[in-house]
């Protein structure tokens, strides 16, 4: 009965220690998972048409959000390698390069100026971080200091190739710091026209904006993600929000794209969610 028993405990074992080996893989797995998202960025690529854009035209950007003061290697040195061999036509900053409890801002100062010598023709315009810390104005103060062009509701008209295309920015919308009518002054819908907005919620507050392109961040794309639903909480959007990351239709040939951003806050980790950021790129339809 003994030597019975002994057999039929040893599969239990096997069982339990299977388990325990399967349960700590995944565990090992998720925290490498974690690390590789909130440590390391990717490069994502968007490519856009236009009928507005004269044949032959491209427009490049490179949108850079929700930095948060994150630091990627030594002086950001692995994110200004990626930035100075893409060549872009501009850089765009949609808000949150601090945090709202940021006062050292040496690592930010170091990215922009080497962000402005790479590409002089960089924008910003501010998050909801930018507002909410009390060293706002030496901040803003700062960017402009380094050669950034602030776009605080306001827009500016740049031309390629024959095509003549503007530049919107808004102060961030989710604490109610635009101004849509500053912002679109004299801007002419038979252009193309591109809305800087931190908040993507732009688009739910303002039907009918006569823009093509709407670049935001703030989401994060939730920043912690999982398998087949998607983000479990973003600002504003609440539970298993519409507006995560990635492009979204809002009329005919005018888009969304939420870049997904750089950095954290609330919880220091990303998963599923890797950090990015992004080139935009706009062709002529022909």
């Amino acid at each position: 009965m003994e030597k019975s028993e002994k057999i039929n405990r040893h599969p239990k074992r096997k069982i339990k220690k299977l388990f325990v080996s399967i349960t700590l893989f995944f565990l090992l797995s998720m925290i490498g998972k974690i690390h590789i998202d909130t440590n390391t960025f990717k490069l994502n690529r968007i490519s856009l048409q236009s009928s507005k854009l004269a044949v032959g035209t491209e427009i490049s950007l490179l949108q850079i959000t929700d930095v948060h003061s994150k630091v990627f290697g030594k002086n950001n040195e692995e994110l200004i390698k990626q930035i100075q061999d893409l060549n872009v036509d501009m850089i765009v900053l949609t808000g949150d390069l601090i945090d709202r409890k940021t006062s050292d801002f040496q690592d930010v100062f170091h990215l922009i100026d080497k962000l402005v010598q790479i590409n002089p023709q960089t924008y910003f315009v501010t998050g909801n971080h930018e507002w909410d810390n009390p060293r706002k104005k030496e901040f803003l103060s700062g960017l402009k200091a380094r050669g950034v062009t602030l776009l605080s509701n306001e827009n500016i008209e740049l031309k390629k190739n024959g095509s003549t295309f503007h530049i919107i920015g808004i102060d961030d919308v989710s604490t109610e710091r635009e101004n849509m009518e500053e912002a679109f002054y004299q801007v002419n819908d038979q252009v193309y026209n591109i809305l800087l907005s931190h908040s993507p919620s732009v688009i739910q507050k303002y039907a009918d904006l006569p823009v093509d392109l709407v670049l935001s961040g703030h989401t994060h794309g939730g920043q912690v993600r999982l398998p087949l639903i998607g983000a479990i909480v973003a600002p504003d959007e609440g539970l298993f929000p519409h507006l995560q990351k990635g492009i979204y239709n809002i009329k005919d040939n005018s888009f969304l794209y939420i870049d997904s951003g750089l950095g954290t806050t609330a919880l220091p980790i990303r998963f599923l969610n890797q950090s990015q950021i992004s080139l935009i790129t706009i062709r002529s339809n022909e």
